[in-house]
């Protein structure tokens, strides 16, 4: 196989989009895989909606998944690789040089069109039920034409003259495609009237100017490429090969899109999705390993990655699965490691006043046995483990009553399992001791252990979900575990005589 250089060419308008990161992260693989070249360049030719921040999210969401670029932007602002500038608004010049030839070679035209007119033939084409498409009335125009119109200090764009063929390509992962240059809406402009490019005109210029080989996009640029392959064609240079990816879709099989999903990279970074996770998610959206391995990391990837198992039909994003495979990575961390991607959430958490204190390294390396198996995002610690590092808990008492009991058999039952736990001190503090009482009580009774110990989980965490009980006790310690059930006692009894608590189901 020649060379192989590929490029993701993403446009500064918006946060990185987990589309944009799944078409970065195949073209990525695609040239770790055969030895060759992954480009990174940023199509900001949109000044109006380009910002400095949706360039810096680019650079650092790609930075987060692990994927490194061989040429294009560096985050202060320079340029790696012999093919630079890699941000097209400094690339003008060469736009501008290419424009030329094609104008000298008459397959560019002037255009002196005024929006007024060029609305008055669209307003005419839709009450006539037409597709819309240029007239080509500035095709025809002859040179004495073209200078009365420039003395009038008309501006003029200048248009692309389209072919009248068929044009076809071979597309990686769809097979051949024929498309009717007919059906491309006549001529279009390549060059504003300001001297702006517009997208069709510079990815070919750039993309032939950085010698890409194949093209690796997504399914929506399909019926761009015959653009495309005309302009390489006109201006004299290879066409590479293509390869479309399909759509990512909704759970209704609609188009993902940022008006009904949750699609920027950074708002999964937000949550504590973790780097090899996502990575390893987004490449199974729309390609397969062809065995039944799910779990694989980056390096992994690359070296099994082909087009060839690139599915055609669009590829629905199932979020239970991204989570199920983030919790396969968490549980796959070294704890050392697992600590250090814990602390900016529970940094957030206390500066948003979810907890009280931050727990010190060693009180999380003792808690990640328990929570690491139960974690589906990093984020998530806080909804499992807050109640440790808060200075007290408010229990609900109508939550306290499992479903199956009364405020006064839930009152009887914690103020037996005060009784029960007073009596070990903080050296027998510990699972298999608090354990045996407990159970004893529930035989004793006559209860089902599962509402004593729904009773107990929220009288001392405040909430119905938490780690297992006993090791949820241990690590509140002795003297905060009697605190929170006196203070359920009291939540309880200080209900008015005979008033009734609606049962709370806790599934």
């Amino acid at each position: 196989m020649p060379d192989v250089r590929v490029r993701f060419a993403p446009s500064p308008t918006g946060p990185l989009h987990i589309g944009g990161v799944r078409t970065a992260l195949f073209n990525y693989l695609y040239a770790r895989r055969h030895g060759g070249r992954f480009i990174l360049r940023i199509e900001d030719t949109d000044v109006a909606r380009s910002m400095p921040e949706h360039e810096q999210d680019i650079l650092s969401g790609l930075a987060w998944t692990g994927m490194t670029w061989d040429e294009g932007p560096e985050p202060g602002g320079g340029d790696r690789g012999p093919f630079g500038p890699y941000r097209q608004m400094q690339r003008r010049d060469r736009y501008r040089a290419a424009a030329d030839r094609l104008l000298a070679a008459d397959a560019a035209y002037p255009c002196f069109c005024t929006p007024e007119e060029l609305d008055a033939e669209r307003r005419r084409q839709e009450a006539a039920r037409q597709a819309p498409r240029y007239s080509g009335r500035c095709a025809r125009l002859t040179p004495a034409d073209r200078l009365a119109f420039e003395r009038e200090g008309r501006p003029a764009a200048v248009r692309f003259r389209v072919a009248e063929r068929v044009v076809a390509f071979d597309d990686l992962v769809r097979g051949h495609v024929e498309i009717d240059a007919a059906n491309l809406g006549g001529d279009f402009v390549i060059l504003r009237a300001d001297g702006t490019p517009l997208y069709h005109f510079t990815v070919v210029v750039d993309d032939a100017d950085m010698a890409i080989s194949d093209v690796i996009r997504g399914e929506e640029h399909l019926s761009n490429t015959p653009k495309h392959i005309l302009l390489f064609e006109a201006l004299g240079h290879h066409v590479p090969r293509f390869a479309h990816l399909p759509l990512i879709l909704n759970a209704d099989r609609t188009k993902m899109s940022k008006r009904r999903s949750q699609t920027a990279l950074s708002a999964y970074m937000s949550e504590g999705f973790v780097r090899e996770a996502m990575v390893n998610y987004l490449a199974l959206l729309g390609w397969s390993t062809g065995t039944e391995e799910e779990i694989l990391s980056l390096d992994e990837l690359a070296s099994r990655f082909d087009l060839d198992h690139v599915q055609k039909g669009g590829a629905v994003f199932d979020r239970e699965r991204l989570e199920w495979v983030n919790g396969q990575w968490i549980r796959r961390l070294p704890v050392d490691e697992f600590v250090e991607r814990l602390r900016p959430f529970l940094v957030r958490d206390r500066e948003q006043g979810r907890i009280d204190r931050l727990p010190t390294d060693d009180e999380l390396r003792s808690l990640a046995p328990v929570i690491q198996e139960r974690l589906p995002r990093l984020g998530a610690v806080g909804d499992l483990i807050g109640f440790l590092f808060v200075d007290r808990v408010a229990a609900d008492p109508a939550q306290l009553v499992p479903k199956r009991w009364d405020a006064a058999t839930t009152l009887e039952a914690l103020c037996g399992v005060r009784e029960a736990v007073a009596r070990h001190d903080e050296v027998t503090w510990e699972a298999d001791e608090l354990e045996p009482p407990l159970r004893e009580l529930v035989a004793a009774r006559g209860w089902k252990a599962g509402d004593l110990f729904m009773a107990i989980r929220v009288a001392v965490t405040g909430q119905t979900s938490a780690p297992p009980l006993f090791d949820t006790l241990v690590a509140l310690g002795r003297a905060r575990t009697l605190a929170r059930l006196d203070a359920a006692i009291v939540a309880l009894a200080d209900r008015r005589e005979g008033e009734a608590v609606e049962p709370v189901g806790h599934g």
